[in-house]
């Protein structure tokens, strides 16, 4: 057998006399390989273990499958990623529903996840201890964070199903205990794309402002009727726990029934066990404040009339205690009546002495005797030569004194001479005051001018300077007589 006949050898490939079997490409082996895995398990139901959970920029979801024994990668796309109903995390047992097939690029087989849920619920309780403990290490459940309710909410957001029975149910207690304006946010309870609008409601009421077209509520809450741990899970998404712990106003979580807890009763303000208690906690009843009003106002006017009672009892007291009027004004009375009498005494004795009195005058009056008196006076007047043209004399002389004072008074006035100059100065009362020291004990003064006065303060008055004394002329020096 020679070289080239030898099939186990060679430099170059050659195709055999009669082998029809052509060499595959590596992309062709790959394509084939690809949908033989993908007839063979167009659909499978696997469950692991989640290990490198990576959410893309994309939106696609990337992880890996795993057991005991064997890995598996898997890979999400982002519109069935975004409609999963919890946070897919490391560690987290859960059965992936999708198709298996390769990745040519990698020669990796995976799996094509279309559908995720959590393994049995353990596993899901394990998830919620895990976020709990989590989200409680950031401080999310502290009581120090916890704000006190609105005693009187005036508007009351209410974040919860439009058609369940729950927020019939609130509306109606509300409207039995206090009438209140209400505002209802409607979004989904539970499954898909619930956990995203209950966030997005919280947030919402929060950012409404004050004196906008939608009045911004006092309170919020959020409610939902009972059910199982799987219905409940939207309230335990981190998303609508976190909404909750940021609100801006205090929330009410009523979640489920009495027994039902979720990781929003935790980081809301105050849970209720029901969503008709949590409307019996968001307002009071009215009819009890009324009652509490009545009550107030009555123990009001008490406090108010207890002093007058208690003022009326001791005037009372004290009324008792003092003697009569009568026995007051006994003293007074008899000494009234005692001037009373004295005073008649007096008047009718005085009255007696001054008739006497007048009587002795009177009689002394006759008519003969008022004429005699009468004549005498007559002979008496004429007798002083009191002449008409007399007493004209005089007043002409007297006429002539007080002309020639008239004349001569103006010549005496003060005030004339201010025309020329000079100023008078008076005191307060307009007292001349001619001396330096007069003034100085005065504390103001009056400089009267010929236009009108003026006030000036004593101190104000500049003080005249000392006129300077002519110097004494020096006695002539002696002059030496004459010799001769």
């Amino acid at each position: 057998m020679t070289e080239s006949e030898d099939p186990s050898g060679g430099l170059v490939a050659k195709q055999s006399a009669g082998d029809n079997a052509a060499p595959l490409s590596v992309s062709e082996i790959s394509a084939l390989l690809k949908r033989t895995v993908e007839d063979r398990f167009g659909f499978v139901r696997l469950r692991g273990e989640l290990s490198g959970v990576k959410r893309a920029a994309s939106g696609h979801l990337y992880c890996s499958l795993k057991d005991e024994k064997a890995v598996i990668d898997g890979v999400m796309w982002r519109g069935s990623a975004q409609r999963l109903a919890f946070m897919p995390e490391d560690g987290l047992e859960i059965i992936a529903s999708g198709k298996l097939t390769t990745y040519p690029g990698r020669s990796k087989y995976q799996i094509v996840i279309e559908h995720m849920e959590i393994a049995g619920e353990g596993a899901l309780l394990a998830l919620l201890e895990k976020n709990r403990t989590r989200l409680a290490g950031e401080g999310l459940f502290d009581q120090e964070r916890k704000r006190a309710l609105p005693f009187l909410p005036r508007a009351i957001g209410v974040v919860t199903s439009p058609t369940g029975a729950v927020v019939r149910d609130i509306l109606h207690r509300l409207d039995d205990r206090f009438p209140t304006h209400v505002l209802v946010w409607p979004v989904l309870v539970q499954g898909e794309g619930a956990a995203g609008q209950i966030a997005a409601a919280v947030r919402g009421f929060s950012a409404l402002g004050e004196g906008g077209a939608v009045p911004r509520p006092d309170l919020v809450i959020v409610a939902r009727g009972g059910g199982s741990i799987e219905d409940l899970w939207a309230f335990n998404e981190e998303e609508v726990v976190r909404a909750i712990a940021e609100s801006t106003i205090p929330v009410i979580s009523a979640v489920g029934h009495e027994t039902d807890t979720t990781l929003a009763d935790h980081a809301a303000d105050m849970r209720a066990p029901t969503p008709t208690a949590a409307a019996e906690i968001a307002v009071p009843v009215r009819e009890d404040l009324l009652a509490q009003l009545d009550e107030l106002a009555i123990r009001k006017r008490r406090c108010a009339m207890r002093p007058v009672s208690l003022g009326r009892e001791r005037l009372e007291a004290r009324v008792q205690r003092l003697p009569r009027p009568e026995a007051i004004l006994a003293p007074w009375v008899q000494r009234l009546d005692e001037l009373s009498e004295r005073l008649r005494r007096g008047l009718a004795d005085r009255t007696g002495a001054e008739r006497e009195k007048l009587q002795a005058v009177s009689s002394g009056l006759s008519l003969p005797l008022l004429r005699n008196r009468i004549a005498n006076g007559g002979e008496r007047l004429a007798r002083a030569g009191l002449a008409p043209l007399l007493l004209e004399r005089r007043v002409a002389q007297a006429r002539d004194r007080f002309a020639a004072l008239d004349r001569v008074m103006p010549q005496f006035d003060p005030d004339n001479v201010l025309a020329r100059g000079y100023v008078r100065v008076t005191d307060g009362t307009g007292r001349t005051l001619p001396d330096r020291k007069l003034a100085a004990r005065e504390s103001s003064l009056v400089l009267k001018f010929r236009d009108g006065d003026l006030p000036v303060a004593a101190g104000s008055v500049p003080k005249r300077k000392a006129a300077k004394k002519p110097p004494t002329p020096k006695p002539p020096t002696p002059r030496q007589g004459d010799l001769f």
